[in-house]
């Protein structure tokens, strides 16, 4: 299997797949590629219905050329804390920014959302999240206004009065739980045109067969969602009171 980076040839190959409404895994398979790079690929420029095969080259060019022109400042790079690879823990961010961009997230929410998650505090400013992802502060409010709207991060002021945006284990429950609810209004108009186009109809029973379908999903998700809550507050085995201690220590 092939490695490297996308050549030319294979984008527009992915282009051609897209216009063919071609699914990620028949692409890669066509152009010999996993179809986690093609995912990542497409996501990252313009999603399948905006992916322009030069544009991705163009941009692909543009990157590369960004970090040849730092290499003293990447080559000098401080390891992170805890010994990891900062070139793979950027890596990962990418990939789990692209995997939130095809749950529907937009690609700036989805920057935000994964800047979240892997910051250990787990809990950033929004000035801090602009200057990590270089954008600006407008972009950030935008993001974080969906996220709160989603029940995905929580807003408090920390002791300098700022505003601090925090993503926690009784959060991703709380999301689980919204997004379960979101579906009662859907339910409960299909069932009012159940009465409106009249009990016998066709479309009467389709509206009644959806709002079923919703309505056994949304329990299902809840009811699974309750039993396994407490697996969000148990510690993980890696963790124990002995790999703590040494932080104690951390002047």
């Amino acid at each position: 299997m092939p490695g490297g980076r996308l050549t030319q040839q294979e984008r527009q190959q992915i282009a051609l797949g897209l216009a063919d409404s071609l699914a990620y895994a028949e692409i890669a398979r066509r152009i010999d590629r996993p179809t986690s790079t093609v995912t990542r690929e497409v996501m990252r420029n313009g999603g399948p219905t905006g992916y322009r095969a030069d544009l991705a080259q163009r941009a692909t060019e543009r990157r590369a050329h960004r970090r040849r022109a730092t290499p003293a400042r990447g080559a000098q790079a401080t390891p992170q804390r805890g010994g990891r690879d900062a070139e793979a823990v950027a890596e990962y961010e990418e990939t789990f920014t692209t995997v939130l961009m095809g749950s529907g997230l937009p690609k700036m929410t989805a920057r935000v959302l994964t800047c979240l998650f892997t910051t250990d505090a787990g809990s950033l400013t929004a000035s801090q999240l602009a200057q990590r992802l270089q954008v600006s502060p407008a972009s950030i409010s935008k993001a974080i206004a969906f996220l709160e709207s989603q029940s995905l991060v929580r807003r408090e002021r920390d002791e300098r009065r700022r505003d601090r945006y925090i993503v926690d284990d009784e959060l991703f429950y709380q999301a689980t739980i919204a997004s379960a609810r979101a579906n009662d209004q859907l339910v409960a108009t299909a069932r009012q045109g159940v009465a409106v186009l009249g009990p016998d109809t066709p479309a009467a029973a389709r509206l009644e067969n959806i709002a079923r379908f919703l309505d056994f999903i949304s329990e299902s998700i809840l009811r699974a969602a309750e039993q396994a809550r407490e697996v969000l507050h148990t510690a993980p085995e890696t963790a124990s009171d002995d790999a703590a201690e040494p932080e104690q220590g951390e002047g």
